[in-house]
């Protein structure tokens, strides 16, 4: 049986309300989420906590799941963005700043070479979290700053502005490590 088949079974299991489908579901899905929620919090602690309420909103909607709509890894995909924005409106405040040209910023790509992703990563969860849900959303998950504005219910200018801020922010940071 193949793996699309299998997680289509589990998937029916669920649906009916089988205990062991749900856990082999997050089990075998909880790697891929927590890459996701990981992008967005600001430590594992915090991803943990976004993934764990994003599973708990995928088994109670299982039954709007449409698979002629899309494949299941983007549905759950969406499912934890979401959560991870919700997170961070409710612990975060996006201040209303407007940008229509957003200057880019340089870095040294010698710079970048030398640094491994882990350590881009740690410091993109350094950037405030407002800052950091925009940049997440439009440097790694390639969404535009329309939709940003959409998702998080500020304007586009402001999406702009924290992306502009973001790309600062990560141009001291990346030039202040030693070559």
């Amino acid at each position: 049986m193949g793996l699309e088949q299998d997680l289509n079974n589990i998937i029916a299991d669920c649906r009916n309300g089988s205990r062991k489908a749900q856990e082999q579901l997050y089990r075998q899905l909880y790697g891929f989420a927590i890459g996701i929620a990981m992008r967005y919090a600001a430590d594992e602690h915090e991803s943990a906590d976004i993934v764990a309420h994003a599973f708990v909103k995928m088994f109670r909607s299982m039954h709007t799941y449409d698979a002629a709509k899309g494949n299941f890894h983007g549905w759950l995909k969406r499912i934890v963005i979401n959560e991870a924005l919700d997170h961070i409106k409710q612990h975060s405040r996006f201040t209303s700043l407007e940008l229509e040209v957003a200057e880019e910023p340089f870095v040294n790509n010698s710079v970048i070479e030398k640094t491994d992703a882990a350590a881009i990563l740690q410091l993109v969860r350094q950037l405030p979290p407002a800052t950091h849900a925009v940049f997440v959303l439009y440097a790694i998950d390639g969404y535009a700053h329309k939709e940003i504005a959409a998702q998080l219910g500020i304007s586009e200018g402001t999406s702009k502005w924290h992306l502009s801020e973001a790309r600062k922010i990560l141009q001291q940071k990346l030039t202040a490590i030693k070559i």
